[in-house]
């Protein structure tokens, strides 16, 4: 069993900053990757950022030069740091993690940008 527990998430005005951290215990080995998704109202599910347990990344072109991507390995964490945000941000942002080529999902937090 693996539990995706997330926060950070909240109201932001445009322009400003929001960090997500999604920590993963249970039974955790050898996790791929892990990343986050967002979806907006009305919209499908969308990846907005990944990384390997190599420290290769991958953006959606919507979010690049804006957002970053790290983890910590030692503990099972990932962060996303948002930078400059705009009201298209908006969404419930999901923490994806690949282990064993299993997909977990975390429960989701919500990001508003907002004026």
């Amino acid at each position: 069993q693996v539990q995706l527990v997330e926060s950070g998430g909240g109201l932001v005005q445009p322009g400003g900053s929001l960090r997500l951290s999604c920590a993963a215990s249970g039974s955790i080995f050898s996790i791929y990757a892990m990343g986050w998704y967002r979806q907006a109202p009305g919209k499908q599910r969308e990846l907005v950022a990944a990384i390997t347990s190599g420290g290769s990344t991958n953006y959606a072109d919507s979010v690049k030069g804006r957002f970053t991507i790290s983890r910590d390995n030692a503990k099972n964490t990932v962060y996303l740091q948002m930078n400059s945000l705009k009201p298209e941000d908006t969404a419930v942002y999901y923490c994806h993690v690949i282990m064993s080529s299993v997909n977990y999902w975390g429960q989701g937090t919500q990001v508003t940008v907002s004026s």
